[in-house]
């Protein structure tokens, strides 16, 4: 339920300020307004407010089918217009007003997600610190002299490094220059009195097609530094029968040491190599008591891997710290973060058109309320960011220039603009048909890789 009502605030909010970007610029440039929609099909609820703007009678509408919304105004192409109020349909406006109500839309999603970014900057969000679990064998940051435990302090792109802030920021940028082909440089704090140093994380190596948990296992950066403790053992599991407890601390499994959660995961997971699971001696800390046990995994399957478990949680929760701006530099950071998610996604959809990237980063309507739910679930300043990433992505996506798209019709009036004619009604209906079919293909992608995703 709670995923349900999720999706359905997230879809209502976000297509609400999309359509009054329209609906306030079209109002501010005379235009008559005569229906604002948020859904489609069947009325649920109409109003129609007695104060408006002059000349405004707009009435307001909630939909049936949340997936949409419309501001249908006043038009000659649509229906007969009297003459007394033709200098008010959409239609007869100058190319500059034209341009500016279309451009409404996308652009007040991206405002909203400065709003939504500003506002999670200045309620503070808890994130796990950046220090580093031990890297993934044979992965970029083990070859880049990583060993875990590190404290990664500042970071950036080509000598300009600033602070970060968490490993969610790290993990940010990680994704950016993983995907951008762009080399990482770390400044790691010292230890034990030595002076900080810095490294290079040669994310340019790597052809990452697809933001996902196997980009980050080949960069080797998969989670932050935790404790190697057993958390909830489950009745009848291999942890159980091998007399694992609750706070059981982990200090080595054979000859090999383990020093946080994700070194003890990875070993729990190769210890089925190629056959079954071996069982393996492990050097426990039970309080003052140091114990020797032996733990024999179950085999299990995840997708086409073979791995270990142990059916335990494993792992303590991280070291956490609160993430909070000051009012200038919330702001800023609003703005920034927007234009850099902006674009990330722009580059990605011209990576997935020439095939660079794969189109498994279409997401369609089921994954976005799957992600709804997890957010909401974690608390208001996750689903903030939830909500703002996705109205960066509404907005991105109708500034496109597909022709039943916003970005489509600035593409005409670029076209009258540059030769001083508009686009005939024959070939608008072409490109429109056109523009519907590509759509639905992206649609249908999109679809395919929700049902992959949760399903598969």
């Amino acid at each position: 339920m709670l995923t349900v009502i999720a999706f359905v605030v997230a879809i209502g909010i976000l297509i609400a300020v999309h359509e009054y970007g329209h609906y306030r610029v079209a109002v501010a440039c005379g235009v008559k307004v005569l229906r604002f929609s948020v859904g489609f099909g069947k009325t649920l609820y109409r109003w129609q407010p007695s104060r408006q703007h002059p000349g405004q009678q707009t009435e307001f509408v909630i939909g049936a089918f949340p997936l949409g919304g419309y501001v249908k105004m006043l038009d000659e192409r649509e229906g007969p217009v009297a003459p007394e109020e033709r200098h008010r349909a959409f239609n007869a406006q100058p190319l500059r007003a034209r341009a500016a109500i279309v451009a409404a839309g996308p652009v007040a999603n991206l405002l909203l997600a400065v709003v939504l970014y500003t506002a999670v900057s200045w309620i503070g969000v808890q994130e796990p610190v950046a220090k580093l679990a031990r890297p993934v064998a044979a992965s970029l940051a083990e070859a880049a002299g990583l060993r875990g435990g590190e404290h990664v302090t500042r970071a950036g792109f080509d000598g300009e490094l600033e602070p970060v802030r968490s490993f969610e920021d790290l993990r940010w940028r990680i994704t950016r220059g993983a995907l951008d082909g762009h080399d990482l440089t770390l400044e790691v704090a010292g230890e034990d009195g030595r002076p900080a140093r810095q490294l290079v994380l040669p994310l340019s190596r790597i052809e990452a097609k697809d933001a996902d948990a196997q980009m980050f296992r080949k960069i080797g950066v998969v989670a932050p530094l935790t404790r190697p403790e057993i958390g909830e053992v489950m009745a009848g599991s291999a942890a159980e029968r091998a007399g694992l407890r609750n706070g059981d601390l982990v200090r080595a499994i054979g000859n090999t040491s383990i020093v946080d959660g994700q070194q003890l995961r990875e070993a729990i997971r190769a210890s089925v190599n190629g056959g079954p699971p071996l069982a393996q001696a492990w050097q426990i800390q039970r309080g003052a008591q140091a114990l020797t046990l032996d733990v024999k995994p179950e085999l299990r399957e995840e997708g086409t891997l073979k791995v270990g478990r142990i059916g335990a949680y494993v792992g303590a929760p991280p070291d956490m710290v609160t993430v909070r701006l000051g009012p200038l530099d919330g702001l800023w950071h609003g703005v920034v973060r927007t234009w850099e998610v902006s674009a990330l996604t722009v580059r990605m959809m011209g990576k997935m058109v020439i095939g660079e990237a794969s189109l498994k980063n279409l997401s369609g309507p089921l994954t976005i309320a799957d992600y709804a739910g997890k957010s909401a679930s974690l608390g208001l300043t996750q689903y903030l960011v939830f909500l703002a990433l996705i109205s960066v992505s509404l907005g991105v996506l109708n500034l496109m220039p597909l022709p039943v798209l916003d970005g489509g019709h600035l593409m005409y009036y670029l076209w009258e603009g540059l030769t001083g004619k508009r686009v005939s009604d024959a070939w608008m209906e072409r490109l429109q048909r056109g523009g519907v079919a590509l759509l639905l293909v992206m649609m249908s992608v999109a679809l395919f890789n929700d049902v992959t995703r949760l399903f598969g």
